[in-house]
């Protein structure tokens, strides 16, 4: 007879937090059914001046996803071909793409070890004057040293577009991510912290003009009647996806404790393991709030790991396992091995475990044990 093999450890688990918000999002969805108002309208209006309220911003515009965010936010600065932007090496690859598809040229800095966000004693030696604008990332759920960003944007007069796709809610010395520099992006891919049931996007600003450019852009640049000002495209959110975003926001602070919660009974599983410090590096909090939208580890012989934890069906994932200036597409930019040490070193040894709010306890003490059974063989 066969023993009994234990259930894996899934990475990610949407059903459980959809279940409880079961009636509330099925019941808004039906009332944007009967009204037939699915593109834009009232309820993107509402939740642009939600999302706004949350993160401390005068204005919010709502389009189609975390990327066209990004895209729409450069076009409204007018990045374009022949232009700069500096961001950091080490991030989702629609970091520098959408700046590339301007014609532009990411720049690529360095990043901090120990955070894994772009490191700002590196930006100002990467500022020429074609520079048009810095993009640094909050990676994971934490956000960059904006304190530092800020002064040397300021400094050479250069605007700010916050990647904070992985970070609503994480705060830096008090205030919100995506309402620092001139324009934040936010991504509400299903994985994110605030999930749509498909792709949705957030551009936060305290600048009217800019605001009123990222919404004429996201509708072909058509200020009305066919009035093309500007030659925008269609990054419209639809009102479905704000609809559920709306029922999703009232407990995201709730969600993001039950995050922060886990990360925490993970930091001491390891260390009653006897792994941190020493096999693993854990997270670092710095400067302010934590989403952990990702708990990332750093181990050595990650691949290895990664294939004994397959083995046993426990979920991880690896963000990210090649830097952006050594992805092909980026080859005549003209970057080498070593070009950005610390950012191809993580990505040879980071590590995604399971953090999901309704993660259960004894799931994550599998995952732990697990890993000690690794490095104890």
């Amino acid at each position: 007879m066969t023993a009994d093999v234990p259930a894996g450890v899934t990475f990610l688990d949407l059903q459980a937090q959809f279940e409880p918000l079961r009636e509330k999002i099925l019941g808004a969805i039906q009332e944007v059914a009967e009204s037939q108002q699915f593109i834009l309208g009232p309820k993107v209006a509402e939740l642009e001046e939600a999302v706004a309220a949350y993160c401390g911003t005068a204005h919010a515009v709502g389009v189609s996803s975390g990327t066209d965010a990004l895209l729409v936010a450069l076009m409204a600065l007018g990045v374009g071909p022949g232009d700069e932007v500096i961001t950091p090496a080490f991030s989702f690859f629609a970091t520098a793409g959408c700046i590339a598809r301007l014609g532009a040229r990411p720049v690529f800095v360095d990043i901090e070890p120990e955070t894994y966000n772009i490191a700002p004693e590196k930006i100002e030696a990467a500022v020429t004057k074609r520079t048009k604008a810095i993009m640094p990332v909050h990676l994971y759920g934490q956000c960059a040293d904006m304190t530092a960003i800020m002064k040397i944007a300021d400094a050479r007069r250069l605007p700010v577009v916050e990647d904070a796709a992985q970070a609503i809610g994480a705060e830096h010395v008090g205030k919100r991510a995506g309402s620092f520099g001139a324009m934040g992006c936010f991504s509400f891919y299903p994985t994110k912290n605030l999930g749509a049931f498909g792709e949705g996007g957030m551009i936060t600003t305290n600048d009217e003009t800019l605001a009123e450019r990222a919404r004429l852009l996201r509708h072909h640049g058509d200020r009305g009647r066919y009035d093309h000002v500007l030659v925008g495209g269609n990054f419209r959110l639809e009102a479905i996806q704000a609809a559920v975003l709306l029922v999703k926001l009232a407990h995201l602070d709730d969600w993001t404790a039950k995050r922060q919660a886990n990360a925490a009974h993970y930091n001491t599983l390891f260390a009653e393991a006897g792994l941190a410090p020493g096999r693993v590096r854990l997270p670092i909090e710095r400067l302010g709030r934590h989403t952990y939208n990702l708990y990332v580890i750093e181990v050595e012989r990650r691949d290895e790991l990664s294939v004994f934890l397959d083995e046993r069906q426990i979920g991880h994932s690896i963000y990210y396992p090649k830097p952006l200036h050594l992805q092909p597409c980026f080859a005549d930019l003209g970057h080498k091995p070593g070009d950005f040490s610390a950012a191809e070193r993580v990505c040879t040894r980071v590590l995604a475990l399971p953090i999901y709010p309704e993660l259960p306890a004894p799931d994550a003490t599998r995952v732990v044990e697990t890993i000690r059974t690794f490095f104890a063989a």
